[in-house]
């Protein structure tokens, strides 16, 4: 039986597509150990995130480059994927512009969930901050439920008594990093910091959400002078970013 004959061509197209491959790997990689170290002063939640974005956008390019290797039109699918983005925009704009909302006031916002706060004409207790919106209970026992992202576009006044002392960052990690061990090194490195917290309300670590792959913590530390507020937020998102990556080089 006569074995099939690879054209040269052919040939050439096959190791160019895995070759681009390969280099959206590596490219991938460099570009998120870069980002991670850039934004280590930020957020961890903001990193790991801006880090995943900047993942798949490579792997998309590279992936339509290597498919172009192999002879496939990539103009007729980057038009569709266009089109279908766009459509998707502007057929879910409002809870896209809550949804995100949600996730920037949640680092940038400084509310939570049992302060007091006044937006436009409504003031209340907050009693529920949800993907699409974040409910009062005012004075009078009513509730009100407010669009997340009026919050950005409008003045939010926290009265709730002495909440200048309190930082809370949101922390994203691994589901494989052992959380007993992140707990124990984070309150450490918040340990070496103790001079610019207030040692009546020691720094605490929660877990807002957990799932298989990832888990949500929440640190909480209450400050002695509001002007070192945003150099102890970047001093702190440092350590976390450390050890985040410690912990991760020690699974490998």
């Amino acid at each position: 039986m006569p074995y099939p004959v690879i054209s040269y061509e052919l040939l050439y197209h096959i190791v160019s597509f895995l070759s681009i491959i390969l280099a959206t790997w590596v490219v991938a990689r460099v570009l998120s150990t870069l980002l991670g170290k850039l934004l280590k002063g930020v957020a961890p939640l903001v990193a790991v995130h801006a880090k995943r974005l900047i993942w798949i956008f490579i792997w998309l390019l590279g992936v339509l480059f290597a498919l172009e290797q192999l002879g496939l039109r990539i103009d007729v699918l980057l038009l569709l994927i266009g089109l279908l983005g766009a459509a998707l925009l502007i057929a879910n704009r409002e809870v896209l512009q809550n949804f995100a909302s949600k996730y920037f006031s949640d680092v940038y916002i400084p509310f939570k969930v049992g302060d007091t706060i006044k937006v436009r004409e409504y003031s209340g207790k907050v009693i529920e901050i949800n993907p699409m919106s974040t409910i009062l209970i005012t004075d009078e026992e009513e509730v009100v439920s407010i669009p997340n992202s009026i919050f950005i576009r409008e003045t939010v006044v926290n009265i709730t008594p002495q909440v200048w002392k309190e930082v809370t960052i949101p922390i994203l990690i691994s589901g494989e990093i052992d959380l007993a061990e992140f707990e124990s090194e984070t309150l450490k490195s918040c340990n070496k910091l103790k001079l610019h917290l207030d040692e009546r309300f020691p720094p605490i670590l929660t877990v807002k959400n957990r799932e298989a792959k990832s888990t949500e913590l929440v640190l909480t530390l209450m400050i002695k002078e509001p002007n070192r507020k945003d150099a102890i937020i970047s001093e702190i998102n440092s350590k976390v970013a450390e050890i985040i990556e410690r912990m991760q080089r020690k699974k490998k």
